[in-house]
């Protein structure tokens, strides 16, 4: 099923350098955002910048890093702790060379994971027969763990590429996401997955609680919903509770939601940050 979570990169590189959000799938969702909550935002801005490559824009008064696929952003605070132990335990990019990125990356100072941290490893990066690609990983300030893995065929230097959820339900994570968000379900190698325009999710047993993203330096995850009153209303008849109802933020041009998904990742809803 290796066709399956390419579709998703494909589709954005063709687009070009616009590193614009993807047009939403036919239940009206796409990847927005991913949100940290971090003790040094200038640290942050650095990483994704220098070394991750992603522009700058500005929502209100904060920075925003566009990738394409997906946003990513940050705000002041005390994480308590790095994206291992969480139920997002880490973040997916692809580039053209791994190799090329990892010597890149290490030399513009960034934390590269090594071999005896994964123990498929047997370097700084690695051919991975499991999902048929080279990867390595990196790991952003406040300890947000980013696997980078390789397209060569790609025309970006960088996009986003999946989100890797560990709880002991599996099988009942996918069904959620498929039927929440209208993933399209299948395999990314060993591992079950669902597809959304502009992200994989990808799915690992975990046989240990790991915690509730909200808190931790990867705060919550976010999908750009068309005509998200309407989709609210439709998440709140099948029984979804809100953390934060259906608002909309007229000063940031955004409407936004906010949930805890049945395993503990917090969600953030979005309509209006694809024109960003």
């Amino acid at each position: 099923m290796r066709t399956l979570h390419l579709m998703t990169a494909t589709a954005l590189l063709s687009a070009g350098l616009s590193a614009q959000l993807p047009p939403p799938n036919e239940a009206g969702a796409a990847m927005g955002h991913l949100h940290l909550l971090s003790k040094d935002t200038d640290a942050q801005k650095k990483f994704w910048v220098d070394v991750m490559g992603a522009k700058v824009a500005k929502l209100g008064q904060a920075d925003v890093f566009k990738f394409p696929g997906v946003l990513v952003m940050a705000r002041k605070g005390e994480p308590a702790g790095g994206t291992k132990g969480s139920v997002v335990n880490h973040l997916g990019f692809q580039v053209p060379n791994v190799k090329e990125w990892v010597a890149k990356a290490k030399a513009r100072g960034a934390s590269i994971v090594t071999a005896a941290e994964v123990p498929q490893a047997k370097g700084e990066y690695w051919f991975n027969p499991g999902v048929q690609t080279h990867q390595a990983f990196v790991m952003g300030p406040d300890e947000v763990k980013i696997e980078i893995s390789e397209v060569p065929a790609m025309k970006e230097p960088i996009a986003h590429h999946h989100i890797h959820f560990y709880n002991p339900a599996v099988d009942a994570t996918k069904a959620w996401y498929v039927k929440t968000f209208g993933g399209v379900p299948g395999k990314r190698g060993p591992f079950e997955c669902a597809d959304v325009p502009g992200v994989n999710l990808s799915f690992s047993a975990e046989t240990e609680k790991n915690v509730p993203t909200k808190g931790r330096s990867l705060d919550h995850i976010g999908f750009e919903i068309r005509n998200l009153e309407a989709f609210c209303k439709k998440l709140e008849a099948g029984g979804l509770k809100f953390d934060r109802p259906y608002t909309k933020l007229p000063a940031l041009g955004i409407a936004v939601a906010f949930f805890t998904d049945p395993w503990g990742t917090y969600v953030e809803l979005t309509e209006g940050l694809d024109k960003l």
